[in-house]
């Protein structure tokens, strides 16, 4: 079939002779729309993503950057330890250069703290830090900004260190809370750093000659337990600047004078000569808690002692209380001191001390014995001189009183000058003539005696005359000790 106005092959396809329809004539439009959106999409999203790509790559090269500035690559490493430092390939059970020279290790060490010290045990304890510093060429590693490794204690019991140990020690340790206090810090070139903690307990040999006002001496010594001076050569790092001390250290009973290093050599009859590190500091003790603590209470009892002497001799139990309890607070007192001492074999100076104001409270109860002695002495004789003149002859009572033996020979002696008219009547001037001339008789004999003779027979009739010679000599012979004791010991 044909329609007017145009040709059309009669396979069903149109030519341009015959046009196509109106709907079908639409269509590549419609496709080429969506065609367009569909690019413009594709377009969006591919610059979006290149976009965040370039920043991420950006902030990746910013970090690596910084990351490169701050650190070593050597502290990052990826695979074992053993294996950057060669452990394996090595046999750490023989010291460096072995077979060559002897190997220096330097030590240094910082003290935290004096623990105590003992004088009842001779010790003393110290915590501080052990440092030592050697090379060994077997754990360098490659490294492009020379900065060093750093373990803790576990990689210690792989590779050599130095068997240094210490000397008259009784007790020591190493921390380990939380971990055990080791570091281990290891350079490219070999250098390496061993640090650890360690509390110890070691001997000091102490002389109390002069305690409690005495100094002692102390030493820490440091030494290789295998290795001779001709394989470890042990040294002070730092001279004298390789002991450092805390300045917060202080003890309660020493002040630290101060501390010092030396090394000398130590010799061993069946292995060698090894080289021996001293760390020395000296402490002086602090007198103040003895003297309230000993010498004033032990110089307080002997001016307690002398307080008898201006007691009445006829107050028995005063005088023998006081002088008991005297004595028996000095022995308190001396065994308390020894109790926290040593028992050496020699006198030290707090000794002197105590037992020369226990010899002053001691006499000054042998005084009052004396003195009690004495009185009884003389009240004997008295007593036996009234038995023999009974007779008082007419002598008025209060001149009577001087034969029982409250007056002394001055008052026996003023007898003499009695008239008969004082003395008794003339019927009795005969008994007055008996008893007037045994008076003058004794009197004259006594002033024949020497000056010697004459003080020794008044001390001996008024018995008072020991104690007031007590009141001066013994104050005056304890204060001139104290000023010979304090001079010498001070």
């Amino acid at each position: 079939m044909f329609k007017p106005g145009g040709t059309c092959t009669t396979g069903g396809y149109w030519s341009a002779e015959c046009p196509a329809p109106a709907s079908s004539s639409k269509m590549p439009y419609f496709a080429k729309l969506l065609l367009l959106i569909f690019c413009l999409v594709l377009l969006v999203e591919s610059r979006k993503h290149r976009r965040r790509r370039w920043t991420s790559q950006l902030e990746v090269q910013r970090a690596s950057h910084i990351y490169k500035k701050n650190h070593d690559v050597t502290k990052t490493w990826k695979g074992k330890t053993e294996q950057l430092l060669r452990v394996d390939e090595h046999d750490f059970t023989m010291r460096p250069a072995f077979g060559g020279p002897a190997i220096p290790v330097g030590v240094d060490v910082q003290v935290e703290s004096l623990d105590s010290i003992s004088e009842v045990d001779m010790d003393f304890t110290m915590t501080l830090y052990l440092r030592h510093y050697w090379k060994d060429e077997r754990l360098s590693f490659p490294s492009t900004t020379n900065k060093s490794m750093t373990f803790d204690g576990r990689l210690v019991k792989k590779i050599w260190v130095p068997d240094v140990f210490f000397v008259h020690s009784k007790r020591s340790f190493i921390h380990d809370t939380t971990t055990d206090n080791i570091m281990l810090r290891v350079f490219p070139d070999g250098h390496v750093l061993y640090s650890m903690r360690i509390t110890v307990t070691a001997m000091c040999n102490m002389d109390f000659s002069h305690f409690p006002l005495d100094s002692q001496t102390c030493s820490l010594e440091l030494e290789s337990y295998a290795y001779t001076d001709e394989d470890l050569m042990l040294y002070w790092k730092n001279g004298n600047e390789s002991l450092k001390t805390d300045e917060k250290i202080s003890l309660s009973q020493f002040l630290i004078q101060k501390f010092h290093t030396t090394s000398r050599l130590a010799f061993y009859s069946s292995t060698g000569w090894y080289n021996r590190l001293y760390i020395n500091f000296t402490l002086r003790r602090h007198i103040f808690f003895f003297l309230l603590q000993t010498y004033f209470p032990a110089t307080l009892m002997v001016m307690l002692s002398w307080v008898s002497f201006w007691i009445d001799h006829r107050a028995v139990p005063a005088r023998v209380s006081l002088g008991i309890t005297t004595v028996l607070t000095m022995s308190t007192i001396i065994t308390g001191v020894n109790a926290s001492m040593p028992r050496v074999s020699y006198i030290k100076a707090v000794d002197i001390y105590l037992w020369v104001s226990f010899v002053f409270v001691f006499l000054s109860v042998l005084e009052y014995a004396a003195v009690n002695y004495l009185t009884t002495v003389q009240e004997r004789k008295e007593r036996k001189l009234r038995d023999k003149f009974p007779c008082t002859c007419g002598i008025p009572h209060s001149k009577t009183m001087m034969l029982d033996g409250n007056y002394s020979e001055s008052d026996a002696n003023s007898l003499a000058g009695y008239t008969r008219n004082q003395m008794v009547p003339e019927e009795e001037k005969q008994e007055k003539m008996v008893v007037h001339l045994t008076m003058s008789n004794e009197s004259n004999s006594s002033r024949k005696r020497g000056s010697r003779g004459h003080v020794g027979s008044r001390i001996i009739q008024n018995s008072h005359a020991i104690d007031k010679y007590s009141r001066l000599i013994f104050p005056g012979t304890y204060i001139f000790f104290n000023l010979i004791y304090w001079s010498v010991f001070s």
